[in-house]
């Protein structure tokens, strides 16, 4: 099982970035994709999630800013961000879980957005 998420990197404040998480190596298709971030010194917090059946939603901070999108037919996630503020720089963290049997919860290895003020 393999999550690869990319797309992470140096931007000015009020610029853009893409984010995108790919999942592969498992039979059993996800519930929910998401990404956390975890800024230095901080804990990891829930950026936005996707469901299968498309629910969608936001941490109020992000809210106008970032859009997820999910691609279910290849187990991908993105997550566009604009306006980005330097309070957004943190390590990226994409997650792909199952809530049914079999279950499981994986995490991508993390990428790193700073945004310069």
């Amino acid at each position: 099982v393999q999550l690869q998420a990319s797309g992470g990197g140096l931007v000015q404040a009020g610029g853009s970035l893409r984010l995108s998480c790919a999942f592969s190596g498992s039979q059993y298709s996800t519930n929910v994709m998401a990404w956390y971030r975890q800024a230095p010194g901080k804990q990891r917090e829930l950026v936005a999630y996707a469901t299968s059946n498309g629910i969608i939603n936001y941490i109020d901070s992000v809210k106008g800013r970032f859009t997820i999108s999910r691609d279910n037919a290849k187990n991908t996630i993105y997550l566009q961000m604009n306006s980005l503020r330097p309070e957004d720089t943190a390590v990226y963290y994409c997650n792909a879980e199952r809530t049914v049997p079999p279950s499981y919860d994986y995490w991508g290895q993390g990428t790193l957005v700073t945004v310069s003020s």
